[in-house]
C-alpha cells in the first residue's frame, strides 16, 4: 500500500472516532460552529476572494469551459450566501434524536424508532467552493463526520474555506477531525477514498456524468449517483404567455451553468407562433443559441434569422447544455409532452406552464422527477429555496434520497428497545 493510500486511510478511521463524539455532541455547540463558521467568512473575505482568484486565473489559462468558470467564481454576495446558509442551518430543527415512532408492545418492550447521523459522509465534488461550506454545515448540524474532496480547479479556494470550517470547528470544542479535507490534486486518492467502505457510510459525488458514473461504478459503499439535470420546460396551450416568458428566461439564463437550469422547452401548436418570436427576441437580448426542430423552425425561420437559430440534431433533446443553449420542440399535446420527457429526461426538474388547473394537476402527479413544477422555474430546485438552508446534493435517485438533500437526507434512524428482564418464547 501506497503511502498516500495510508494518509487515506487514516483520514477515514479519523473521520469515524470523531463522527461518534460529533454526534453524542448538543445541538447547541453544533450551532455555535455553524454561527463560528459564518463569523469566520465573513472576516475572511479577503483571503477567499484572493484564493479563488488564483483559481479562477489558472482555469482560464488552461482552457476550461466557461460553465466550470462561472461555477468557480466567488465574490461578496456568494460569499456572504454562504454565510447566510450557515446560519439558516442553525436555526432549523436538530435533525437527530427525534422520536419517529413509538410503540408499547403487549409484553410491555418500550420500543422506539429515533433518528440517528448515517456516520461519515465522502463528498467528491468538481468546481464549486461554496459546496465545501454548504456539505460541512449540513454536515456539522446533522452529527456526521465528513471527508471533502474538492476538484483540482477550485483546490486553493477549498483549501482555505476547509481550514475556516476546522478553525470553528475547534473553536467551539467539536473533534477536529468530524470534517477533513484531501489536501491534494492526487486523483489516485478518490479511488482509495472509494474503497474505504470500513470508514465512509456513504459517498456523494457532485459534477459531470463522467464523475458520477466513476463512482457509481467504483464506490464499496452506498453512493447517490444521480444528479445529472436535463430539465423540460412545457408551455401549454392554455398558459398565461407573459407569464411562459418570465419563467422561462429565469429558468434558462438566470444561470444556465446549473443542472437545474432548462435545457429542453416543449411548446403547444396552438401558441407556439405567438410564443417563439417573442421569446426568441429576449433570447436573442441573452445571447441564447435555439436548437429547434423542424416545426419550430418554420416559425423562427420567418422571424429570427442568424446564428441564434439553428436545426435541432437528434442528440441536442437528451442533453444538459450548462450553458445558453435551448432545444426547442413543438408538440400537439401535454401527452406528447409528457412522453418526450419520459424519454430525454433525467427526473431532475420538470415544469409545466398553464391556466388549466386540470392539466397543471396532471403533469404534477404524472411526470416521474425529483422535482416538478407548475407555473415557476426549474430554477427553484435548490435546498436553500426549499427550506432546507442548503444541500448536499440534488439526488434524481428514487433511494435513499430524491431532490434536494437536506438534513433528514443525511439521517437514518435506529431502533431503541427498553425492556425489564422479557424473554422470547
Amino acid at each position: 500500500m501506497t503511502a498516500l493510500a495510508v494518509d487515506i486511510k487514516q483520514m477515514g478511521a479519523a473521520a469515524k472516532a470523531a463522527s461518534r463524539k460529533l454526534a453524542a455532541s448538543d445541538s447547541s455547540v453544533r450551532n455555535s460552529a455553524l454561527e463560528a463558521i459564518a463569523e469566520s467568512l465573513e472576516r475572511s473575505e479577503i483571503a477567499i476572494l484572493a484564493a479563488n482568484e488564483h483559481d479562477v486565473t489558472a482555469a482560464r489559462e488552461s482552457g476550461l469551459g466557461v460553465h466550470v468558470i462561472d461555477r468557480m467564481v466567488l465574490n461578496h454576495a456568494r460569499i456572504a450566501a454562504m454565510a447566510d446558509a450557515c446560519r439558516e442551518i442553525a436555526a432549523l430543527p436538530d435533525p437527530i434524536g427525534n422520536v419517529l415512532d413509538e410503540r408499547t408492545m403487549p409484553n410491555g418492550l418500550q420500543i422506539q424508532r429515533i433518528s440517528v447521523p448515517i456516520g461519515v459522509i465522502g463528498v467528491i465534488y468538481e468546481s464549486r467552493p461554496n459546496v465545501t461550506i454548504d456539505i460541512t454545515a449540513l454536515c456539522l448540524k446533522s452529527g456526521n463526520g465528513v471527508i471533502l474532496r474538492g476538484g483540482k480547479e477550485a483546490f486553493y479556494a477549498n483549501s482555505v474555506l476547509a481550514e475556516i470550517a476546522q478553525r470553528a470547528i475547534r473553536s467551539v470544542g467539536l473533534p477536529e477531525n468530524c470534517v477533513q479535507f484531501v489536501a491534494s490534486t492526487d486523483r489516485s486518492l478518490v479511488t482509495e477514498m472509494l474503497r474505504l467502505k470500513r470508514y465512509i457510510d456513504l459517498v456523494i459525488p457532485r459534477g459531470s456524468a463522467e464523475l458520477v458514473r466513476f463512482v457509481g461504478e467504483t464506490a464499496m459503499m452506498p453512493a447517490i449517483t444521480g444528479g445529472v439535470g436535463v430539465c423540460h420546460t412545457y408551455v401549454d396551450a392554455a398558459a398565461d404567455l407573459d407569464k411562459a416568458l418570465n419563467v422561462v428566461m429565469n429558468a434558462k439564463t438566470k444561470r444556465p451553468t446549473v443542472c437545474n437550469a432548462m435545457d429542453t422547452l416543449l411548446v403547444h401548436s396552438d401558441v407556439v407562433d405567438r410564443f417563439l418570436p417573442q421569446l426568441a427576441d429576449r433570447f436573442g437580448v441573452w445571447g441564447v443559441e435555439m436548437r429547434a426542430d423542424d416545426r419550430a423552425m418554420e416559425t423562427l425561420n420567418a422571424i429570427a434569422a442568424g446564428q441564434q437559430v439553428v436545426p435541432a440534431r437528434a442528440d441536442d433533446f437528451g442533453t444538459e447544455f450548462l450553458a445558453l443553449i435551448a432545444a426547442v420542440k413543438v408538440v400537439d399535446s401535454m401527452d406528447e409532452a409528457m412522453d418526450h420527457i419520459a424519454e430525454y429526461g433525467s427526473g431532475h426538474s420538470e415544469a409545466i406552464i398553464t391556466e388549466d388547473t386540470d392539466a397543471a394537476e396532471r403533469f404534477l402527479a404524472e411526470v416521474d422527477a425529483a422535482a416538478v413544477f407548475a407555473n415557476t422555474s426549474t430554477y427553484f430546485n435548490d435546498g436553500g429555496q426549499f427550506g432546507l438552508g442548503a444541500e448536499v446534493a440534488i439526488s434524481t435517485s428514487k433511494l435513499h434520497a430524491r431532490g434536494p438533500m437536506g438534513l433528514r437526507e443525511i439521517t437514518t434512524y435506529k431502533w431503541v428497545v427498553r425492556g425489564n428482564g422479557q424473554v422470547r418464547e
